[in-house]
């Protein structure tokens, strides 16, 4: 992997060597990958001994997996297709039932732990634990935005190397079951994240939660993107400009387009914006766009009040000025793409939102400050969780502020650990980002795939006297 650097004795020199160790924790192996893979076959295996299911259903992965945007400890999203035809709509009871019959199989078997059902919520959702692969699940019936999504975010990861690092650092990836259970609780449907290294941030600092009134991790993911769309020069192009429908109106509406349609529009698009010869490229490091990152949302508990964060525009966009948006009493407005004009942080308390924007100011403040940022031990305390600080050769204990946020402080004592020596590539002329803030009624621009695994029908085999 490429990483972009600052000249000698640069200042973020330290910063950028303590992501890079980070990421060296929290990124899969490909032994991550294969136990997912297991895990996904494992379940096809226990769907195909159900009488109650169609021939023809399809196990499918979805979210962070799908993306490419899963952390080592990252949960694994599932749904259970029984029709490739989005028209087909497979009812609430009917999802129900589906998941109490893979329950009772997968309970029967004794191959899960951690088994919980929730059939009330928007979304019913089947959740467990693999024994044998140790990887948390979560299943529902028919997700076929969830599919889309997730392949979207797979080829805008894929337009920038740096964005899946930044979405594992800042949120690091779909964790702990929260993807799909605050998809159920909130949303149709919510996928994950901007990169590990701020999921990871987002993680240490209690702000990725919505069952709390924090952000999900689609939130975040959608204001890594909105950041690479907002850099100078952009990274990312506004997503109107990879599709400029709404998808969630054109898989079931009178512009019925099929999943293959929309990924042949998107491609033709991606591809079109990364041949652009005039377009310039932006090599920030990847610790430059991190402390910009925490520098443009340091303020976004004032900014909400009047501002929407619109990732399809590329812009900051007046909530006025969208009929749409008007009269809906959210803390805060970060607008899902797909599913215009929903409001993929919803859950967001009003409470909550100081919370979280006194976290983007801390982390700002403290990436900025002489200190910390020449200081290895303060910063992976204030990048990361614990468990991953204590692997690193950082003991940590958790000091809450006065104004809410969680500070991971280093402690006494270090293991030993050896930072690795820094790679020199030299990048000259390294370009500043920008430094936007709304001003009028929008803030212009400037300038693994899905796996399928086909259900057997087995249960005959397995079941013969049933």
């Amino acid at each position: 992997m490429t990483y972009y650097y600052l000249s000698h004795g640069d200042k973020n020199g330290v910063l950028e060597r303590c992501l890079i160790d980070i990421l060296s924790l929290i990124k899969p192996s490909e032994t991550d990958r294969i136990s997912r893979l297991n895990t996904i076959r494992e379940l096809a295996t226990f769907v195909g001994s159900l009488e109650s299911l169609e021939a023809g259903a399809v196990v499918k992965p979805f979210g962070s997996f799908t993306s490419n945007l899963y952390s080592k400890w990252g949960d694994l999203d599932l749904s259970v297709q029984l029709s490739s035809n989005f028209r087909i709509s497979t009812g609430k009871n009917r999802k129900k039932d589906i998941l109490r019959d893979i329950m009772r199989a997968l309970r029967r078997n004794g191959v899960v732990h951690n088994l919980q059902f929730i059939p009330n919520a928007r979304v019913p959702l089947l959740i467990y634990e693999s024994k044998k692969h140790g990887i948390s699940c979560d299943v529902s019936i028919d997700n076929h935005m969830g599919q889309i999504k997730s392949k979207i975010l797979l080829w805008i990861a894929n337009m920038d190397e740096r964005f899946r690092d930044m979405v594992l650092l800042v949120c690091t990836g779909y964790t702990s079951g929260n993807f799909l259970i605050c998809l159920a609780l909130f949303f149709p449907i919510n996928i994950l994240l901007y990169s590990m290294q701020t999921k990871e941030w987002a993680k240490a600092q209690n702000i990725n939660d919505p069952k709390l009134g924090t952000l999900n991790s689609f939130s975040l993911c959608l204001l890594v993107i909105f950041h690479f769309q907002t850099c100078e020069p952009a990274i990312l192009p506004p997503l109107k400009e990879i599709y400029a429908g709404n998808i969630v109106d054109d898989i079931s509406g009178m512009r019925f387009l099929t999943e293959r349609g929309i990924e042949d529009v998107c491609a033709t698009n991606i591809t079109r914006f990364r041949s652009q010869s005039f377009r310039q490229r932006n090599q920030s490091s990847l610790s430059e766009l991190l402390v910009s990152f925490f520098e443009k949302f340091s303020r976004i508990e004032t900014l909400s009040s009047e501002y929407a964060i619109c990732a399809y525009t590329g812009r900051w966009e007046r909530i006025r000025s969208n009929p749409k948006w008007m009269g809906k009493s959210h803390s805060i407005f970060i607008e899902d793409p797909f599913e215009q004009p929903d409001n993929a942080a919803r859950a967001v308390g009003s409470n909550k939102l100081r919370i979280i924007s006194n976290a983007f100011m801390d982390a700002y403040h403290k990436l900025s400050s002489g200190p910390t940022i020449s200081n290895r031990h303060s910063l992976i305390a204030s990048l990361t969780r614990p468990h991953i600080s204590s692997q690193l050769g950082v003991r940590t204990y958790v000091q809450h502020t006065a104004n809410g946020v969680r500070s991971h402080q280093p402690g006494i004592g270090y293991s030993g650990y050896a930072t690795r020596e820094p790679i020199h590539d030299q990048f000259q002329n390294v370009l500043r980002l920008d430094r936007y803030a709304p001003s009028s009624s929008t803030v212009p621009l400037q300038g693994q795939g899905a796996l399928n695994v086909q259900v057997q029908r087995n249960w005959r085999r397995r079941h013969p006297n049933r």
